[in-house]
């Protein structure tokens, strides 16, 4: 079974594994195929989290394929500003992490080379593909935004290019191909990264041929809560996965026998135990190399107690978040033998910092923009630093396999909504596709809005809705399907092996199984 949120990298995994490799192989196939056929969300350019289960060993692991702040990057670099831009190559400064996750993955698990998983992926760039409407709409949305480099690709002729349009991108062809024949030192120690640290000193940016040549992702412990049966993972910070798992300690402290899906009851304590974690997050979330972060305390079953019993049933709490997130591409992948990958990259903002590295066809993520310039922040600027990161994909397993592999995109939308598709599936007993079909809520400022709404699709309750509002939420109702509130994907195995996937109606996904 294979999901995603684009049908040709749903495609291209199903095609590599037809072909004799195994969830793995699939996984970096579906990347590398969203990194070209969604490339206002995802790119080569950008990072990816992974949690990876092997059925040889039982075990499921995280990959943090993240990159870090430069070695000449620092807060001084941006005196007298307010902020680091959110655009433009001085917003690129973090090293793309994404390539070394691919050959990581594959190398540790993989039975095919990477040229072969990459294969789709360089045909997509060169042969081309029908421009989807998600890109559109991003094209139309941040179009602006490109550099004249980008805008020679995403623009061709200066216009938006009409969804179903043929769309190629030569130049990204030529830099998988170098990838594909040299593997990751080709890309962070030899051509490309030349490449691109040359359009850096010339575009008066800061990464360097060093920033590229030390950048190494890493292979962790994933974080783990128990709730009603199931051992749920999430990777470790500089993730804030954690929070998912704070949300779901806090919520086994009720009885969901007793709570109505889609009652008032049901949506307000999601989201009242969603901001205790995220007022938590924001106190403490940065890079764990940089500063402690309590998670012992954090996921604590007596503190989730204590958490649960401050909050009220008709009072929504008040807190204040600061906006963190845009577009994300999920994706998940579990092949005949139980192997199973779980997985999540971006670029941060659609189509990154707008900036394409000289004649590499690279979009340049903008990830580093959200650390702080203040000092005393904890998630401050400083060289060689990971951000606070949004990406989080998620794993539930019973008797150590898996049975859940669960997803989305959306900044501080992607803990929101995973807890949303885990309670459907698990107490309501919905299958994927019913649990991401649902009406869905977002709380805060996750697309940077300037007040905390909780929007929430107008297929809800009216009544519900009234509820909500007489309890302090400051309601704001969206459109049936509205994209604000992501793509969502999961795949179940059931205790015979049985598969089942669901792929976001909101989005040019598609669910695979055979």
């Amino acid at each position: 079974m294979v999901v995603s949120p684009h049908y040709l990298a749903s495609a291209a995994g199903a095609r590599i594994l037809e072909r004799g490799g195994n969830a793995f192989d699939a996984a970096v196939a579906i990347s590398g195929t969203l990194a070209v056929v969604y490339p206002h969300m995802t790119g080569l350019g950008g990072d990816a989290f992974w949690l990876t289960y092997s059925a040889a060993d039982r075990r499921v692991r995280a990959y943090n394929g993240s990159g870090r702040s430069g070695y000449a990057v620092r807060r001084d670099c941006y005196a007298g500003e307010a902020a680091i831009p959110r655009r433009g190559v001085r917003s690129a400064i973090t090293v793309p992490g994404m390539a070394d996750s691919w050959e990581a993955v594959q190398r540790e698990y993989g039975r095919l080379t990477l040229a072969e998983v990459l294969e789709p992926a360089i045909g997509y760039c060169t042969g081309g593909f029908p421009l989807s409407p998600d890109q559109h709409g991003g094209s139309v949305l941040a179009g602006a935004a490109l550099s004249a480099e980008a805008a020679a690709i995403y623009l061709p002729g200066g216009r938006v290019p009409a969804a179903g349009s043929r769309f190629v991108q030569r130049q990204l062809g030529r830099t998988l191909m170098t990838l594909a024949a040299g593997g990751r030192d080709a890309f962070y120690k030899g051509k490309i990264a030349e490449e691109i640290s040359e359009y850096m000193r010339k575009a008066g940016g800061y990464l360097t041929k060093e920033d590229f040549a030390d950048h190494q992702g890493n292979w962790e412990e994933p974080l783990a809560a128990d709730y009603h049966g199931l051992t749920v993972y999430q990777v470790p910070p500089n993730s804030q996965g954690f929070t998912a798992l704070m949300a779901l300690n806090i919520l086994e402290r009720y009885n969901f026998a007793e709570i109505g899906h889609g009652s008032y009851e049901y949506y307000h304590l999601l989201v009242e135990a969603l901001k205790l974690s995220f007022r938590d997050r924001d106190r403490v979330l940065t890079d764990p190399a940089f500063s402690r972060i309590p998670l012992e305390r954090l996921l604590d079953k007596g503190y989730a107690a204590e958490l649960a019993a401050s909050i009220s049933l008709r009072q929504a709490l008040a807190y204040d978040s600061e906006p963190v997130g845009r577009d994300t591409a999920y994706a998940a992948v579990v092949d005949s033998e139980g192997n199973a990958v779980s997985f999540i990259q971006s670029l941060y903002f659609e189509f990154g910092s707008g900036a394409v590295a000289g004649e590499t066809g690279i979009l340049l993520q903008n990830r580093g923009s959200f650390f702080s310039l203040d000092p005393q922040h904890v998630n401050t600027l400083e060289p060689h630093k990971r951000s606070f990161h949004t990406l989080m994909p998620a794993m539930a397993c019973r008797d150590g396999k898996p049975v859940y592999l669960y997803g989305t995109q959306g900044g501080e939308g992607q803990p929101q909504t995973q807890t949303l598709l885990l309670t459907r599936m698990l107490h309501y007993g919905m299958d994927p596709q019913t649990a991401v079909n649902e009406p869905r809520f977002v709380w805060g400022r996750t697309w940077g809005e300037p007040t905390q709404e909780l929007r929430v699709e107008n297929r809800v309750a009216d009544h519900v809705l009234a509820g909500l509002s007489a309890a302090g939420h400051l309601v704001r109702t969206a459109g049936s399907y509205d994209g604000i509130m992501g793509h969502a994907h999961a795949i179940a195995v059931d205790g015979n092996g049985y598969l089942s996937g669901g792929t976001d109606p909101r989005c040019d996904g598609a669910a695979i199984g055979w």
